[in-house]
C-alpha cells in the first residue's frame, strides 16, 4: 500500500472578507486573479500584490462577476497553509515572503546586514519549494 502524498495546504485555512480596491471605478481584482497572491491596500481593501509588496494572503475566490466594479467582495486565505506561484528571487525552506510581479511572491529581502535572508518585512514561512514554480507557505 502506498503512501498518500500530505495535502497541507487543505489544513484550517483561516479566511476573511475584503472590499476590492478600484483604480478608476474598476475593480483591481478579476476573475483571473484568483489563486494569487493579494496585499491589503487601504481601509481593508485588497489588491493584487506587486514587487516587494507585503503579502496578505492568497485570494480563493470573488462574489459575483467581473462586471460587477464596486459590488464584489474578496474571499482571501489569511491564516494556514497555501500554495502560491514564485519568482525571482525564489524563496527557499524557512524563508518569509513578500509580493512579487503579476500576484506571485519571491524571498523576502534582507534589511540589515544581520537580518537573514527572507528578512523582517517578510510574512510567513516557506515549508517547501517547488523549482521555480510555486511554493508551500504557512501564514501565521
Amino acid at each position: 500500500m502506498a503512501i498518500r502524498p500530505q495535502r497541507l495546504d487543505t489544513i484550517a485555512p483561516v479566511i476573511a472578507s475584503f472590499s476590492i480596491s478600484q483604480t478608476a471605478s474598476v475593480d483591481d481584482l478579476k476573475d483571473a486573479d484568483i489563486g494569487k497572491a493579494v496585499t491589503i491596500s487601504a481601509n481593508t481593501t485588497v489588491s493584487p500584490c506587486a514587487d516587494g509588496d507585503l503579502t496578505l494572503g492568497k485570494l480563493i475566490a470573488l462574489t459575483l462577476t467581473d462586471a460587477d466594479n464596486g459590488e464584489r467582495v474578496a474571499s482571501v486565505q489569511i491564516g494556514g497553509i497555501c500554495r502560491l506561484t514564485t519568482a525571482t528571487a525564489f524563496p527557499v525552506v524557512g524563508n518569509r515572503i513578500v509580493g512579487a510581479v503579476d500576484g506571485a511572491v519571491k524571498q523576502a529581502p534582507a534589511l540589515v546586514a544581520d537580518d537573514p535572508a527572507g528578512g523582517a518585512i517578510g510574512r510567513g514561512t516557506v515549508l517547501e519549494v517547488n523549482g521555480t514554480t510555486d511554493c508551500l507557505v504557512l501564514f501565521n
